[in-house]
């Protein structure tokens, strides 16, 4: 069996520690997912979910355990080696597109391969590409607020593909539109994620949604059943 992409082992995480506030969020939280992998996150509200998801993508430390990507441990590395870690290897999707407004739809994902190095000839080919392959490469040069909520969402789910990562970690990613919309909008960014082959930690309230992934995993009072 491939060595995991994702093993997160035994994350503690409390905010306010030591004040009348503590809250503990995470209690030894343990989860594996492996290459090509999608997996869907439930978890009621405030049971830590999107804290998981920012310490397995290193945006968060946790107060104890482990996180290891692709076989590496994270929670040793120098912020800055952390950062090139998160650029090259981890997409992320939030609930909000969080598009830059004065962009257009190719830009916002050409803009993180420039980052990366990536010519803008082959930025925007590989741009235009993901577009197309969610439907939305006639839109490419409008700006994000002549574009339909699901059509933001899109352009953000190929934003957080633009680098080939090896993982994605998506939080609520169609929590933020109607149930047609969130069905389509769904569809397309499961057709990016098998299309690439990549692994993936979906969080999402949506059953009927999470049913369509590989596996189910809960978070309940800090730790993954």
């Amino acid at each position: 069996m491939s060595d995991p992409i994702l093993k997160l082992s035994g994350l503690t995480k409390t905010y306010n520690r030591g004040k009348p506030s503590e809250v503990q969020v995470l209690r030894g939280a343990d989860l594996v997912i492996r290459p090509g992998e999608v997996v869907a996150l439930v978890a009621p509200s405030g049971a830590g979910k999107s804290t998981l998801l920012h310490i397995a993508g290193l945006l968060d430390t946790p107060d104890a355990g482990h996180v290891e990507i692709a076989g590496q441990e994270m929670t040793k590395l120098s912020d800055r080696r952390r950062t090139q870690v998160r650029r090259a290897d981890v997409g992320f999707i939030y609930q909000f597109h969080h598009l830059l407004p004065e962009f257009t739809a190719l830009e916002n994902i050409v803009l993180p391969q420039l980052a990366a190095g990536v010519s803008r000839r082959e930025a925007e080919a590989r741009a235009r590409e993901l577009l197309a392959q969610v439907g939305v490469e006639p839109r490419a040069d409008h700006r994000p607020a002549a574009l339909s909520g699901g059509e933001q969402q899109r352009v953000a789910f190929c934003r957080a593909l633009a680098n080939a990562p090896r993982l994605l970690l998506a939080d609520e990613p169609t929590g933020n539109l109607d149930p047609d919309t969130s069905d389509r909008v769904f569809g397309a960014l499961m057709e990016l994620v098998r299309g690439t082959g990549l692994s993936a930690l979906i969080a999402t309230h949506n059953l009927e949604l999470a049913s369509r992934m590989d596996r189910v995993v809960r978070m309940d009072h800090g730790v993954v059943a």
